[in-house]
């Protein structure tokens, strides 16, 4: 199988591309640097991201089996000002809409699209359950969410089979929210943020790739897939339980408030709640390697060999 992925030099690109390459399957990797391989195997043939020439991007293209779109810049790298607002679009959107573009003069074309999204979809839900036909929120989030899914829509038209993968919290060790909580609580300063009843979706590296690869090679899937744990933590379940496993008290909450003046509008992606469910993959019979947060932090969070 030929993979194109864009955002494959990114967390959850590299980990599929890890995962599948030591079974003979090769890529095809859109980037702004293709000199940069950042370790990435041989099979992987780095190809420049050429938006405004979708003819360039669509002779890649014709050689794939799948496309992989997880292009976006980091939601939490920077306060949202406007000018940061248009970019998290921009990269996501814009470039999403050049891929369709490209897509659409493919002949022969891949079979499947997987679209990332994220559950920010939702907006804030508070305490509910959420699963794929929950409707979307109105937030920036909710909003961007929605423009980034509906980007690649065109493509269904084209024959091709379109999945949504509306992400969690992804733990690893290699990048992603996980180091970010780590450091506090090794430090001793660690600690629920705001109230800390929210509800945090999150789902192990290993899952989401594998997930990933069960819906590129599952024929009937289509649509949205909640790609989420079946066990939702809150974030002071989740702080706590990393506490455990380190040895160290999280006793010290940073205050919604504190949140709200140290970042601004971008608070919300650590204050907001959504108690979601990944119903579409458990009915699609995917099985979870770590259905549950001790599981997951329990492999995560192991002690090197010596």
């Amino acid at each position: 199988m030929h993979i194109v992925i864009t955002g494959g030099t990114g967390l959850l690109g590299k980990a599929l591309i890890e995962r599948l390459a030591p079974e003979g399957h090769t890529f095809t990797v859109f980037t702004r640097t293709p000199n940069d391989r950042r370790g990435l195997p041989p099979q992987v043939h780095m190809a420049a991201w050429t938006p405004n020439e979708p003819n360039a991007l669509a002779r890649h293209l014709r050689e794939a089996d799948a496309v992989v779109n997880l292009m976006g810049e980091n939601i939490a790298a920077k306060r949202w000002t406007k000018t940061r607002k248009n970019a998290l679009r921009a990269s996501r959107v814009e470039n999403s809409l050049a891929l369709a573009s490209a897509l659409r003069l493919a002949q022969p074309r891949p079979k499947v699209l997987l679209q990332a999204s994220a559950v920010g979809y939702y907006g804030d839900r508070g305490d509910a359950y959420i699963d794929e036909h929950t409707p979307p929120g109105d937030d920036f989030l909710a909003r961007l969410a929605v423009a980034w899914e509906n980007s690649t829509a065109s493509v269904e038209a084209l024959g091709m089979r379109r999945v949504i993968l509306r992400t969690g919290v992804v733990l690893s060790t290699q990048g992603g929210a996980l180091p970010r909580l780590l450091l506090p609580i090794r430090l001793g300063v660690g600690g629920p943020l705001g109230s800390g009843k929210q509800w945090m979706p999150w789902i192990h590296v290993a899952d989401h790739v594998e997930a990933m690869i069960f819906l590129i090679r599952n024929a009937k899937a289509e649509g949205p897939f909640n790609l989420t744990a079946p066990q939702p933590a809150t974030n002071a379940e989740l702080v706590r339980a990393i506490a455990r496993r380190l040895h160290r008290p999280a006793f010290l909450p940073m205050p919604a408030a504190a949140l709200r003046l140290l970042l601004g509008e971008m608070s919300t992606v650590l204050l907001t709640s959504q108690r979601a469910l990944p119903n579409h993959l458990l009915q699609a019979g995917y099985t979870f390697r770590f259905p549950t947060l001790e599981s997951a932090l329990d492999d995560l969070l192991k002690p090197a060999a010596p």
